[in-house]
């Protein structure tokens, strides 16, 4: 015996689409994802930025140490702190001292430009256990001499440079250094447990 099952033309040839609440939950949670992705990628960016500026301070400073012993003139860091917008931001600088005194480093050494760091930290320079949390903003001071010097000698002013979160004061990073200008640079300033 065969049992035949009534076929329903007008089901078989109708699809049911996607409903407007659907598609709007579906709308929401790309858009959620596509956010989250975007804070993650752009809080890494800046660390990513942040990290680079550092190392590049310890770098750019080994290689003047280097120049000043191959020049025989003495080259220097200098940080600053400059308002903008309101708002103060760290900056670093390098200059050379000639005989008539202290000059911003020549431009065609392109390693030696002035930079600025991200406006969410600031900048604490210890030398020989004497901290310098305050840099002078004032525009008299800004013809100063550079707190860090890079004799030709060889030697350095021994210290270091805290990278802070402005807002809550944790060190970020550590650049520190001894009498012969050998450089480390230090996440959130702690020494690595392996390399020791």
């Amino acid at each position: 015996m065969r049992v035949k099952w009534p076929i329903d033309v007008m089901s078989s040839s109708r699809q049911r689409g996607f409903s407007l609440l659907e598609l709007l939950v579906a709308l929401m949670v790309v858009v959620l994802l596509t956010s989250l992705v975007t804070l993650t990628v752009n809080s890494g960016g800046q660390d990513i930025l942040l990290e680079a500026d550092v190392r590049n301070i310890a770098q750019v400073a080994s290689f003047a140490l280097d120049e000043a012993q191959i020049n025989g003139q003495d080259y220097g860091l200098m940080l600053e702190e400059e308002l903008t917008g309101g708002a103060s931001q760290y900056a670093y600088s390098w200059h050379v001292r000639y005989l008539d005194g202290w000059r911003a480093a020549p431009d065609e050494q392109e390693i030696f430009e002035r930079r600025r760091l991200p406006p969410d930290v600031e900048l604490e320079l210890v030398l020989e256990a004497s901290p310098f949390s305050e840099l002078d903003i004032d525009e008299e001071e800004q013809q100063r001499n550079p707190q860090v010097v890079f004799y030709a000698s060889g030697e350095t002013t021994e210290g270091a440079i805290n990278v802070r979160r402005r807002d809550s004061g944790d060190v970020l990073w550590r650049v520190q250094w001894d009498l012969l200008g050998r450089f480390e640079v230090l996440l959130r300033g702690e020494q690595d447990e392996g390399l020791q």
